[in-house]
């Protein structure tokens, strides 16, 4: 498999595990250094690893965890770090994420994960992503 379709491989895990609300498959698809971060929709920024695994167990786990739907996922490539840029679609709501993967043992893992509002957008039917 090609990094880019890697990287692109781990994004789509991570939705998975939200989407299915499986907080195992969350954790294993976090970095294990300590500093990574966090900055869910309308939070204060999460900089740990031991608070942003805390932050999914709440959300993964309570009784409002969300639907998630994600679009247009593009992967940029810098070296040993990638980033993924993509929608997401929570009750209606559509937001622009960043995902930072960095590689750790050969497996591309999540160093950040941040997503807020994005101005309206019309969002085709989903399409491979692509690498740019």
């Amino acid at each position: 498999m090609s990094d880019d379709a890697a990287v692109l491989f781990a994004n789509d895990a991570f939705y998975t595990a939200i989407a299915g609300r499986d907080f195992a498959a969350m954790e294993r698809l976090w970095s294990e250094r300590p500093a990574v971060s966090c900055i869910h929709p309308g939070w204060p920024p999460i900089a740990s690893r031991q608070e942003v695994m805390e932050s999914w167990h709440a959300i993964l786990t309570g009784q409002h965890a969300p639907e998630i739907v994600w679009r247009n996922a593009r992967a940029y490539l810098l070296g040993e770090t990638a980033y993924v840029i993509c929608y997401e679609i929570l009750k209606g709501t559509t937001l622009v994420a960043t995902n930072v993967f960095v590689r750790e043992a050969g497996q591309w893992r999540m160093a950040h994960h941040q997503a807020g509002a994005a101005p309206p957008v019309s969002l085709p039917d989903d399409k491979p992503a692509r690498l740019q």
